[in-house]
């Protein structure tokens, strides 16, 4: 799946004596990935990357043989979206590979769900690298990447999860190009225009009224993903199993996915989510919210979708 192509590809794509230029967001799959290659690497925080290029080789200073910076469209436990354009611009400037990560990114985000490039702006040419998943906006299974033509014949005779991993199904394979036909409209309908336009709209809905109830989300506005900070590692089962008992199953994450004192909750929106799911999970996150507490800002003026069916609840 998406796990294995990461970690499976970047061995193949460098090694001894090449740098790996990692953002310290990205997901564990990239991190074994790197550590797997024998290529140096180096942690960048979030988006601060010319100075980790320009330095070279430690003790001599020579140019690296290869540098590839790694980042994601969506960081999968922030929800924010990657600097790609900057950093588009500074890999040119140093003769930098990109290598992105778009497994929460495509089919989610930009006009016609093409990810991150098209959200941005930034032409696909210019990444070296595309790689994501068909587990999630796709509903199938495996992983894919995308590059040039002389990159995909190169890792067709020297990666192992091609060369010993077993084929796509053919249900499977259908499935994912069903699902490519509808969000790009080329099944005859506006179905993909529509599941675009409810994500945004479901989205940007949800976090902001996560917030104006007192929460700290993270995420950028369109993001589908936005956790809900919880911080004391001791609120994580108390969160989750309260809101379990009012039917509202939620995924928490903790050490070692986070640093120890960034626990949160992750939430996930799809195009699937109806209103009124919405406005009952907003009511149960509330409520429990209240009772463990986990609002860390004030609250602003009530949703009255919200108290009206926080009220039938109590």
């Amino acid at each position: 799946m998406g796990y294995v192509t990461n970690s499976a590809i970047l061995p193949v794509l460098i090694a001894k004596g090449g740098l790996i230029i990692s953002d310290s967001l990205n997901h564990n799959s990239i991190v074994n990935g790197a550590r797997g290659s024998g290529a140096t690497i180096r942690v960048f925080q979030h988006n601060i990357l010319r100075e980790l290029i320009a330095d070279g080789q430690p003790r001599t200073h020579r140019p690296w043989k290869k540098i590839i910076v790694v980042v994601e469209g969506i960081y999968s436990m922030e929800g924010e979206l990657c600097e790609l354009p900057e950093i588009v611009s500074i890999c040119k400037k140093y003769k930098a590979y990109v290598y992105l990560d778009e497994a929460h990114s495509i089919g989610a985000i930009g006009k016609t769900g093409r990810g991150v490039c098209e959200l941005l702006g930034v032409d696909t040419a210019d990444v070296d690298v595309m790689m994501g998943t068909f587990t999630k906006s796709f509903g199938s299974c495996g992983g894919y990447i995308a590059g040039s033509k002389e990159l995909i014949q190169y890792l067709k005779y020297t990666c192992p999860a091609h060369i010993y991993a077993t084929s796509i199904s053919p249900p499977s394979a259908e499935q994912i190009l069903s699902a490519i036909k509808v969000i790009l409209g080329e099944d005859g309908s506006n179905r993909g225009a529509q599941k675009l336009a409810q994500i945004r709209e479901n989205s940007n809905y949800f976090r902001s009224e996560l917030q104006k109830m007192g929460f700290e989300v993270l995420g950028d506005n369109d993001s589908p993903v936005m956790p809900i900070m919880l911080y004391n590692p001791a609120k994580i089962p108390a969160f989750s199993r309260e809101c379990l008992k009012q039917k509202v199953a939620v995924v928490t994450v903790a050490f070692p996915a986070t640093p120890l004192l960034l626990a949160r909750a992750r939430i996930c929106i799809s195009a699937a989510h109806s209103r009124e799911d919405m406005v009952k999970a907003l009511t149960v996150i509330s409520n429990v919210g209240d009772l463990v507490g986990i609002k860390y800002f004030p609250a602003e003026s009530k949703m009255p979708q919200v108290e009206e069916a926080r009220a039938k609840v109590e």
